[in-house]
């Protein structure tokens, strides 16, 4: 269309607008102007902010009203890199053992923005020095932490891209959205990364005291009714201090600590390393494996085109760098793809991959065993013996059906940078040396268990 042409039709929608919203008796010549005024107002940047409040309250089940502290926040909420999470199960398959645990990452990013927030304002009370460019770059940070993960989150981590961690994906995709938004990310990048001068802004985002876990041990809790979750972290954010540039808690907020950690602990136990929550799992895997043999060997299998790409392309390489092809098929591949996916599988002419997506569809799971010391050979070939003849399965394709693995749970971890106290005197020692819960201690050790899964 000529230019003259799309003003010209501006124009005259501008006036039916400005036509429909004024009184009957309003001249021509004046509808005219109030047109022309409209259309001046409309293309300049404060008309639009007023058109456009991006300072959205959003409403969550655990902080109540959740404000934007900053407008570029809204965008990248709104992109589709951002609405994609809404796709993502926090919890990967915990909703068959936890019904209510059908939360997203969508949650959870903006959860851990509100933390965000509060940590900062309650830093800056403090005295703590941070800009507003810093404050806007670790809300940025904390809001895009998690958007590189890939279905039911840590579920399928290696799985669909060998080699690449979730956080790798987080930051190619951030990089990305650097370059759309014109530099503006570059300041959460360098906190993302841990390379911004200040380092306690990224320990902020990650470290064993940050935003993410306060935010997900508080909603994982709140979802799955499991109550050992419950931390204080209202509490907690405003024991928080900085010294020497490290982020640590006051001395008087120890007890509130010592209860974070023994709470992550439990809820290791009885939400993320649950029994049945991890034959789910490892039934899910079992699948995508099964399915990605059938790939490389030529086979036609439905999926969407995002996850056809992945299933029959090997995706990941050793640098932890993805092409721009396969960032751009990531960014289209969520929960949806995967689950309808073996919906239809389970018509599939392969009867080891047809019964898995049975089993899964149908919650008909794998009964697992779990104790501290590892199975026997002798012990897991009895078992494959048994299944195989019990479900007329071959030997050498039992491996989908009976398996071992490990579980392992390390709740607090001091080896590189514990949660450091701040005492009275302005010393900083860690917390498990100051606490005296014997307890702690003890949760600096990580356990291992193993498990056997099989079909009786």
């Amino acid at each position: 269309m000529h230019k003259g042409a799309e003003k010209r039709k501006e124009k005259a929608n501008a006036c039916q607008l400005i036509r429909f919203n004024s009184p009957n008796d309003a001249s021509p010549a004046f509808l005219d102007v109030l047109a022309k005024v409209f259309l001046t107002l409309r293309n300049s940047l404060t008309f639009a902010s007023i058109l456009l409040n991006k300072k959205k309250n959003i409403n969550d089940p655990l902080y109540g009203f959740l404000t934007l502290p900053y407008d570029i926040l809204f965008d990248l909420i709104e992109h589709p890199y951002f609405q994609r999470l809404r796709r993502i199960r926090q919890l990967g398959m915990s909703h068959l053992v936890f019904p209510g645990a059908n939360h997203t990452r969508f949650h959870h990013a903006l959860g851990a923005l509100f933390l965000m927030n509060e940590a900062i304002k309650n830093l800056r009370i403090k005295g703590v020095d941070i800009s507003e460019e810093e404050a806007e770059g670790a809300c940025i940070a904390i809001l895009l932490h998690d958007i590189g993960h890939g279905p039911f989150s840590h579920t399928l981590e290696h799985t669909i891209v060998k080699g690449v961690h979730h956080e790798d994906i987080s930051l190619a995709m951030m990089e990305r959205l650097n370059r759309e938004f014109k530099g503006r990310l570059s300041i959460a990048i360098q906190i993302f990364q841990d390379t911004y001068s200040k380092k306690f802004l990224h320990q902020l985002v990650s470290s064993q005291l940050d935003m993410d876990r306060l935010d997900y041990l508080r909603r994982d809790s709140f979802y799955t009714g499991v109550s050992e979750g419950v931390v204080s972290s209202d509490r907690i954010i405003k024991m928080l201090h900085v010294k020497d540039d490290n982020l640590v808690v006051e001395e008087k907020g120890i007890y509130s600590i010592e209860k974070f950690i023994i709470a992550r602990r439990l809820m290791y136990w009885q939400v993320y390393l649950h029994k049945t929550v991890v034959a789910a799992e490892e039934l899910l895997l079992k699948i995508l494996i099964r399915a990605k043999e059938l790939a490389g060997q030529g086979e036609a299998l439905f999926c969407t085109p995002a996850f056809h790409y992945f299933l029959y392309n090997e995706s990941g390489r050793q640098d932890k760098v993805l092409s721009d092809k396969e960032l751009e098929m990531f960014s289209l591949l969520d929960d949806n793809d995967v689950m309808s996916s073996i919906k239809v599988w389970m018509n599939h002419p392969d009867p080891v991959l047809a019964t898995l997506c049975f089993n899964m569809i149908h919650r008909k799971l794998p009964k697992i065993q779990v104790q501290k010391t590892a199975f026997s050979k002798e012990q897991v070939k009895e078992e494959q013996e048994k299944v195989a003849k019990k479900l007329d399965v071959p030997l050498h394709e039992i491996q989908y059906f009976v398996y071992t693995g490990k579980l392992e749970n390390n709740a607090y971890d001091s080896s590189t940078q514990g949660i450091g106290l701040l005492l009275k005197s302005g010393e900083v020692i860690d917390i498990a040396e100051a606490s005296d819960n014997y307890n702690l201690n003890a949760l600096k050790q990580s356990v291992r268990k193993h498990f056997l899964c099989s079909y009786k």
